[in-house]
């Protein structure tokens, strides 16, 4: 015998099905992460499919996934990836690795020992300091350069993998810069878009 739950109860039941799965890894997130190598294939905004997930907005993470085994696996793959020879960045987003997840890795050169770092749920709270023009590359755009205006100081904002409680941090200088630039790639923004001039490589 089957019975039939009220239209608003249905619904009641299907927003909570949605809130408990919401901002947890996905099934293929979890197999690219655990399959690719310690050094993951970096995306390239030149290849179709490739660009389709670098102009998709990310998003956050739970506490669960957070605190999982996938999350540790990306955020050490991660920083495997840029700090390789075949890449030797200064800072790599999610999306470039293929997950669309609002977590980066950034070189902290205002940090004693310069180290690299992973954000996740990061977000930039606020843009502050002189507006000056730089010169930027990007790992998922090989092979140019361009002439970016960005802000001398940043407030930051994201989940702190230990106790789960939001930190913000306030960066200046060219750290601010390379938070400024892999923020815009979790919201599907390429240096690119931003750029006051282009130029290849020579």
């Amino acid at each position: 015998m089957r019975t039939c739950l009220p239209a608003s109860i249905a619904v009641m039941i299907i927003a909570l099905a949605s809130c408990s799965v919401k901002g947890a890894f996905t099934q293929p997130e979890k197999d690219l992460i655990r399959n690719s190598g310690d050094v993951m294939r970096v995306l390239s905004i030149f290849n179709p499919d490739d660009s389709l997930i670098l102009r998709t907005p990310s998003e956050m993470l739970d506490d669960k996934a957070i605190k999982s085994e996938e999350y540790r696996l990306l955020a050490e793959k991660m920083l495997t990836t840029v700090q390789s020879p075949e890449q030797d960045g200064v800072g790599i987003a999610a999306p470039q690795v293929g997950i669309n997840r609002r977590i980066v890795a950034v070189w902290r050169g205002d940090k004693e020992g310069g180290p690299f770092e992973v954000y996740p749920n990061v977000r930039i709270d606020s843009l502050f300091g002189e507006v000056r023009p730089g010169r930027e590359g990007c790992l998922s755009v090989p092979g140019w350069r361009g002439i970016v205006p960005r802000y001398s100081s940043v407030i930051v904002s994201f989940t702190d993998p230990a106790t789960l409680q939001t930190v913000r941090d306030t960066v200046h200088g060219y750290s601010a810069i390379i938070f400024q630039h892999e923020c815009d790639h979790l919201d599907g923004i390429i240096y690119t878009d931003r750029a006051d001039s282009l130029s290849t490589l020579k």
